[in-house]
Formats: C-alpha cells, sequence, structure tokens
C-alpha cells in the first residue's frame, strides 16, 4: 500500500482553519469534536498516509487556545453503557482520557453529565469526579427536544442547565461515544454566553464523510460500511446546494437537524450565522488526499472488512442482518466482491486444498504466505510463525520452536487444564517462541519480526477464538474470517 494522504499538509491546513473559525466568532468558539482523537485507525487504514494520533497533533497545535470538555450522558451511566472497540463503560472511559488528554499536555477544563433526572449511578460518578478535583456540571433533560424551540431556548430549556466556567477562546467538545450529547452542550453553552453577553460561536469536526469528495467515492462508502449500525447516510446536502450551488456531502443525520438547528440560532441570536450544515464543518481532510487511487483501493478493502465483520457477529447470534444488506449494497456501489481481496481468496483455495481451516496474510511487499491447522498448531498460530520466517529469510523447514518444547505445553492445557484442544493458539506459540529465541539465533531473528506484521492483511477461513483475534490486533494486523466456525 503506497501513501495517498499527506498528513503534513493536514496539520497544517486544518489547525489554520481552525483559528479561522475561532476568529470569525470574535475569539470563542465551541467545537463539536466527532470520532477519536487519537487511535484513529479507522481513517488510518482508508486515508493511507493518514496517522491515527493526527488529529490529536493538530490539537496539540492549538493547545495554547485550546480546552477539553467531555460530555457524558446520564443514561449511559446508569445503563453501564460500554465502548464496542475496547469494551469498558463510558465512565471509565472518560477517567482514562481525562489522563491520557492531560499527559498529552491538553488542558481538561470540566465534564458535563447530560440527560441528568436524578440518576443514582450518575450522582456517584460526579462525586467520583469532583474527588478527584475535576470540575463537573450538569445538563438537564428537556422535553421535546430537539424539536421544541420555544421551550429550548429558554430559561427553563438551556437555561436551566448548569453554566459551564471555560477560560480559552476554543472549547473542544469531546465524548467517549455517540450519543453522549456533543451538540446540546454547545448550543446550551450559546445561550447561555449569549446571556451574559458572550456572542460565541459553533462549529463541527467530523473526518468523515468528506464532504468535497463525490457522494459515492470509495473513501465515504467505506464510511457508511463503517457506521452501518447506526444507520447512517451518505446524502448530497440540499443547503448547500441551494445557498451556493456547489455539490457537498454530508449526512442524513446532520441534514435532518439542521432546520432545528438553524431555528435554534436564530432563536438565541436572531440570525443563523450557517446557510447549510456543511457550513458548520471544518474538516480539510478531503484537500489533503494526494493519491486519489491509494485511497479508492484501501477504502475498498476495508467495506470488504467491514462486511466480514458484520457477517461474523451475525454467525454468532448478534442481530446484524440489516447491516450485513446494507454492506452488500454498499460493496455493489463499490464494485467489488469479497474475491477482490487476495488474502480472502488464498485462504480459502488453501482450506479447500487441504481439507482443514486455513489462513493466509498478504505482506507489506504483497508476499502471501498461507498456514493449515496441524497436530500441533491451529492455522492462526502457524501462520505467524510461516511469516516471521519468511521476513527472517529462514528455510520453511526450519523448526523455530522443537515439537518436543511444544508438547509439555499441550499436555498441561489437556491433562492439567481440561482443554479438548491440544493445539497452540497464537499466545502460547508466541510464548514458545521468546523461549526459543533465548538459545535459538533463528528464534530470535525470526521472533524481531513481529513488528513488521503490523498493518498486513490476514484471512482466516473459519472464525477464530477471542484469543487469536487478541493477537492479531496487538500485532496490527487487519483480520477478517469466514462466517464459519471451525
Amino acid at each position: 500500500m503506497g501513501i495517498g494522504f499527506d498528513s503534513e499538509k493536514y496539520l497544517k491546513k486544518q489547525s489554520e482553519y481552525i483559528r479561522e473559525r475561532i476568529d470569525k466568532f470574535g475569539n470563542k468558539l465551541y467545537l463539536e469534536f466527532g470520532g477519536k482523537l487519537f487511535d484513529d485507525f479507522h481513517a488510518s487504514r482508508v486515508l493511507p498516509g493518514f496517522e491515527p494520533d493526527n488529529k490529536l497533533k493538530m490539537l496539540l497545535q492549538l493547545s495554547d487556545q485550546a480546552e477539553i470538555i467531555f460530555a457524558i450522558g446520564a443514561d449511559a451511566i446508569e445503563k453501564n453503557k460500554k465502548r464496542e472497540d475496547i469494551g469498558i463503560t463510558y465512565d471509565d472511559d472518560v477517567l482514562r482520557l481525562i489522563k491520557e488528554y492531560q499527559a498529552c499536555g491538553l488542558y481538561v477544563g470540566s465534564v458535563v453529565v447530560t440527560k441528568y433526572s436524578g440518576q443514582a449511578s450518575a450522582d456517584a460518578f460526579i462525586e467520583k469526579l469532583r474527588k478527584k478535583n475535576i470540575n463537573v456540571y450538569k445538563h438537564y433533560v428537556i422535553d421535546g427536544y430537539p424539536t421544541n424551540v420555544k421551550l429550548i431556548v429558554s430559561d427553563e430549556g438551556y437555561g436551566r442547565n448548569d453554566y459551564v466556567e471555560t477560560s480559552r477562546p476554543l472549547v473542544v467538545v469531546t465524548a467517549p461515544g455517540p450519543g453522549s450529547g456533543k451538540m446540546a452542550v454547545c448550543l446550551s453553552q450559546l445561550y447561555q454566553e449569549n446571556k451574559r453577553g458572550v456572542r460565541a460561536g459553533y462549529a463541527k469536526f467530523e473526518t468523515f464523510p468528506i464532504w468535497s469528495i463525490p457522494l459515492k467515492h470509495p473513501v465515504n462508502l467505506a464510511y457508511e460500511a463503517a457506521t452501518a449500525d447506526l444507520n447512517d447516510v451518505n446524502m448530497i446536502d440540499p443547503f448547500h446546494l441551494e445557498a451556493y450551488g456547489e455539490t457537498a456531502v454530508n449526512y442524513n443525520r446532520d441534514i435532518e437537524i439542521y432546520p432545528v438547528l438553524n431555528a435554534l440560532f436564530e432563536a438565541i441570536y436572531g440570525e443563523c450565522p450557517y446557510k447549510s450544515p456543511t457550513d458548520m464543518g471544518v474538516n480539510m481532510a478531503g484537500f489533503c488526499i494526494i493519491d486519489d487511487n491509494e485511497c479508492c483501493d484501501a477504502s475498498r478493502m476495508e467495506i470488504i472488512r467491514r462486511y466480514y465483520k458484520a457477517l461474523n457477529q451475525l454467525a454468532k447470534g448478534e442481530d446484524k442482518s440489516t447491516e450485513v444488506y446494507k454492506i452488500e449494497l454498499l460493496m455493489k456501489q463499490a464494485k467489488i466482491t469479497t474475491d477482490d481481496r487476495k488474502v480472502t481468496v488464498a485462504a480459502k483455495n488453501r482450506a479447500i486444498e487441504m481439507g482443514c481451516p486455513a489462513a493466509a496474510i498478504e505482506l507489506k511487499d504483497g508476499t502471501i504466505i498461507t498456514s493449515k491447522t496441524s497436530d500441533l498448531l491451529g492455522a492462526s498460530a502457524a501462520l505467524i510463525l510461516n511469516a516471521v520466517k519468511h521476513l527472517a529469510q529462514l528455510d520453511d523447514e526450519a523448526h523455530l520452536i522443537s515439537p518436543q518444547a511444544i508438547e509439555p505445553i499441550q499436555s498441561l492445557k489437556v491433562d492439567y487444564l481440561g482443554s479438548k484442544n491440544p493445539r497452540l493458539h497464537t499466545d502460547e506459540v508466541l510464548i514458545a517462541l521468546a523461549i526459543s529465541a533465548k538459545s535459538d539465533e533463528r528464534a530470535k531473528k525470526a521472533m524481531s519480526m513481529l513488528p513488521q506484521l503490523k498493518g498486513c492483511q490476514v484471512h482466516t477461513s473459519v472464525m477464530l477464538t477471542d484469543v487469536d483475534t487478541k493477537i492479531f490486533q496487538k500485532l496490527g494486523v487487519d483480520l477478517t474470517s469466514e462466517a464459519s466456525f471451525g
């Protein structure tokens, strides 16, 4: 995979544009910050060259002007809602992110508990934050939100919320996940600031969809695939087209909410500063694509990966049929099938040829390495060994781990730990490899190749155990599996 995105250009262009927006509103801007501040691996996959921490770097360029507000819904705290990607609750993630942001040099001003209506678990979280000397504010449930504009923009609506004390020109409102009330926090602050004689502004920062590239561009289709569970749909922004005669891409939720936002702005200020939902955005990513073909190819592969993920979840009994159907339609629009992913074909062919579970990896130079299940190793464990042997330029027949070293581990699993499967998982084979590396130069050289697996493509002919999946995640490979139980 080549480079399709210029990160340096992005950091410069994005930070400059946000500064321009701050100046436009008299030196006070509330920026609704969507997506992940760091570890944005979706963006780095579909825009090769985009660094996963680009948005963090961009904010650090504005760190002298910026402060962070975290929004978290009291309903999410009450339900112990978890982030799907890392499996921790929203409230624990807020605490984690505060530490992460502060360690990076960003100023975290406060936390706003939104949709508050006296929930006991929210009260406990508020107390925990206060004991850590973190400023906490409450925003309340407003009947008829977001359409009852008369009530919302009144002392019984936004006026009832706590006013969040801020001290810097750029206030970044972020959250541990969707549905946390980021936009409501921003608009409530606009109302409160206006009452205090401050004409603050609002803007929205989302990387996707990219408004300045075509609607059916693979990068935008990949965003739809990534948010298939939210039922997001990319659309031509009709307000932008009417106002400027220019085509711009936005997504359904922003377009649907724009008339309400327009009415809220008019109620607060007497006029809306934006003529379209696209106007509200500050995303410059589209202007930093330097090789469109690379980004298109990468995005097509991402759509296929998202498709396999939905298929796997469906096979495990999750209600993902709507997601599967939607991504199938996106694949038709992108004119791709699963066979367009080389490792998918290689793993399936190897499984048919050997009559057992198999796996394949595409290395960064395009080399395809395959493996199969054996009496000693599962296909995933064998694949890692085969790949590092190739990278270390060792003979295919070389034993990095002797059978005598594997057998005691198998005995432990079966005879003492009650496992029915004696084959080694990926974590077990990596531990055995590390032990062998202490006395075997070949094993040591092979183990040193593990970092080179990051970013490689892997496909398996059957779904994997959680153990194997997590090891592949830690190695940084892009993994897919057939929706089949081994």
